[in-house]
Parts: C-alpha cells; structure tokens; sequence
C-alpha cells in the first residue's frame, strides 16, 4: 500500500480522516460493505459509476447454475424457470428501485438496443399531425447526452424524416424545465434526456420536466443508466412514459447485463417495437407466416434472452431491498458531500475545479472533478490501485456506490488525487 492510502497525523486531511471514520461508524448500512468481494491491490475503487463491484455470493451462485439449471436441467430450464424470467426480474427491478407497479418493465437487450426500440416506437407512436403548427416531426434531446443516446436518436429521426432538436443547458446544473421550454412545441413527437447527467452527475426533476413534456403532447423517454439503484423513483407516480437503464453500473449485474425497459401500461397497445424476434410473437413456438405480436411489455423482447447475464443482478436487488433505496440514497448522499469537502479542501488548491452541483438535491451519485493533468493523474492512479475513471476533456469522476463504498474509501481516492497531481506537477 502506498504512503497515501492513510493521511499521516501531520497532514491536512488528518481532520477529514476522523470525520470519514466516523461517518462509517454512523453509517447504518456500513456493514453492506462485507457483501462484495474484496479486489486485491485495490486501495479505492470510485468506479461503481461504470461498473459495479461483484457480491461475494455471485460465483457460487454461477457455479451452481452451470452445475444444475443448465447442466443437469439442461433446456428444460426454460420451461421450469427462464422462459418468463425477463418479466419477472423485470417486475424486480420495477418494486425496489422504480417505483413502478408490475408488468411494464423487462430485461431484455443492451441499453443501446432497448433505447433504439423506445425511441424509434416512441417517436412513431405521436410523430401523426397534430397542432397547429402541423406534424409532430421533431425529436428533442441535449447536446451533451451520452453519445448512444445522441446517435441512436439521430439515426431514427432519418429513419422516419424526423428532425432532431437540441437542448443547451449549463453542463456541470443539467437540464432543466427553463432549457426545454423553448424548444418544447406542438411539433415535438418525443423528448429523450438523462435522469442523471453522465459527466456532472446532475439530477434532473424527472416530474416535473415529464409533465412538461405532457402539456405539449409529447412523449418522454428517461436514460436511468445513471440513477437505477442510486437514487430513489417513482416513474409511476411522476407519469413516466419510457425508460431505459442498465444494470452494470448500481445494479451490480456484471460487464454486458442486459438493460431494462419500461413502458407504462396504457402506452403499451400505441407502440411497436422496431425489432420484431420470435420472442415476442403471440404464440412463440407457432412458427407461423406473420409476425404478430404479443400484448404486454413482453412484446419488447426480440431474440433469446442472455439468461447467464441475468443471474448477478437478482441478488444485488436483493441487498438493495434490504437496504430500502431511501436508506441507498442518504448513503449516496453523505458520500458525495464528503467528497466535496474533501476536494475543497485538498484538491482546489492545486487548481482543480468541481464540474458538480455543489446542493446534493441537484445531484446523483458520483461528483466529476477537473483538472488540465487529470488524463495522466489517472494513469498513475490505476497503476497504483486507485480506481476513479477519466472523461474528455479534463474530468475524473469519483463514482462512490453507496453499498460498496466506505467515507474512508472515499478519502483515501481523494487523497491519492492531490498525490498524484503533486507528482504530475513536478
């Protein structure tokens, strides 16, 4: 372990390092940390932002699916327990961090692949004449999405002569209900945004920007790669229209889990998904002449589901569910606000900005961080186990989990960084 895993009693975070441990003293969901499995060499990882650290049940628990459902079972498994499982970890998902009832949410493909469905099925669905101001052609998403959402959104506005329309906000407050109300018309068919914006790490009001969108006859598409897990919803109650999140990053599934999909339930008749697979014919094994799909949020589903990505993930729903996603939330918060005191007080100081909101309501769960030398301070970081990740031009995110993260943890990334810079300035 290096000289800066723990502040020397002479240092400046020697404050900070008593008030980390004591937060983790205080912390009610401390002992969730011993559910996941160590990494040998790592002093920090800052990273469950990108790709959430494994549960220490996960490899038992593939090494008894290979032993029994696949390798004793064999294809009967899809009768006894997988043919229905994308609804059913679906539904998982939906009651313990969606706040949505069952039925309109499934597991099914790649983030990437699910958000081309709901856009294209989306902008479909409304983009008929409406208004005076004639059809509703138009596509409204932020300039600064990530770039799957920005690509996909412009390939199916060619798709269906749509036009894209694009929101400017502040990059490090987000997006708000003031950027989208001059661009919001009786021409707008779909508003596709983040819930949490992936560089700052801004929270937008998800209802009342969705109702917003409503008053204009629009649909509204969130991206909750960057909330599912972290922070609290309730897509039902707000009046959210589609969904799509991934399950890597807070959900812990695994590198390439399947995303979900939500689709509110009065939508579900209006739209037609663009990718129409035997998985989600009315009668799967008719094998008939036509497609026809089948009613429900199972006509979302295209090809056989990844079942083997599937199976981290349910027992990560598992702990969240213990851990009640208000208590997740209050965790992620005391994260990121020491994480801000932490890089005022060590890191300003040798120039580095902060590219987040500063109030925690406007925030989700990681802060970004800025600095001209941060490309190669990461660099130095990774080689010497500290895990935070570098996003162009000059940001490190400091992804903190709140079920795998300690305060201290936390300190000790931070105070890697000014090390680091220390030795990239010399």
């Amino acid at each position: 372990m290096s000289d800066h895993a723990v502040p020397s009693p002479t240092d400046t975070a020697a404050a900070l390092l008593s008030e980390a441990r004591a937060l983790d003293a205080a912390d009610p969901l401390h002992t969730h940390l011993d559910a996941f499995l160590e990494a040998p060499g790592v002093q920090a990882y800052l990273d469950g932002n990108s790709l959430g650290r494994p549960l220490a049940v996960v490899p038992e628990r593939l090494a008894a699916f290979v032993r029994e459902d696949w390798g004793t079972r064999l294809i009967r498994s899809w009768d006894e327990q997988w043919m229905d499982l994308p609804e059913r970890l679906g539904d998982r998902i939906a009651e313990v961090t969606l706040g949505a009832a069952p039925g309109q949410t499934i597991v099914a493909d790649s983030t990437s692949v699910l958000l081309y469905k709901l856009i294209r099925a989306g902008a479909a669905a409304v983009g008929a004449p409406a208004g005076p101001d004639g059809a509703r052609t138009e596509i409204v998403i932020e300039e600064g999405n990530f770039p799957t959402d920005r690509f996909i959104a412009a390939g199916v506005a060619a798709e269906l002569g749509m036009d894209l329309v694009w929101v400017q906000p502040d990059p490090v407050r987000g997006v708000t209900a003031d950027d989208l109300a001059s661009v919001l018309s009786a021409r707008t068919a779909l508003v596709v945004l983040s819930h949490v914006d992936y560089r700052s790490g801004a929270l937008a009001d998800m209802a009342s920007i969705t109702a917003q969108v409503h008053d204009v006859g629009a649909l509204m598409l969130w991206d909750l790669c960057h909330s599912a897990g972290s922070v609290p919803m309730q897509l039902d109650a707000w009046g959210a229209d589609l969904a799509v999140g991934c399950t890597y990053k807070y959900l812990n599934g695994g590198p390439g889990s399947p995303a979900f999909a939500y689709v509110r339930r009065d939508l579900q008749a209006r739209i037609r998904q663009p990718i129409q697979g035997w998985w989600s014919a009315a009668d799967i094994f008719a094998m008939g002449p036509q497609y026809a799909p089948t009613p429900g949020i199972r006509q979302l589903l295209s090809g056989t589901p990844p079942v083997t990505s599937m199976l981290a993930m349910q027992a990560m729903l598992d702990l969240i569910a213990e851990a009640g996603m208000e208590a997740v939330r209050a965790k992620s918060v005391s994260l990121t606000d020491f994480a801000v005191r932490a890089a005022d007080e060590l890191l300003a100081p040798l120039g580095v900005r902060l590219l987040s909101p500063r109030d925690s309501a406007l925030r989700g769960g990681h802060i970004t961080i800025g600095h001209p030398d941060f490309q190669a301070v990461t660099q130095r970081l990774w080689g010497e186990g500290v895990i935070p990740d570098f996003r162009f031009p000059d940001g490190i995110r400091l992804g903190l989990s709140p079920l795998s993260t300690s305060h201290e943890e936390t300190l000790r990334g931070v105070v890697a960084v000014r090390d680091a810079l220390a030795l990239e300035g010399r």
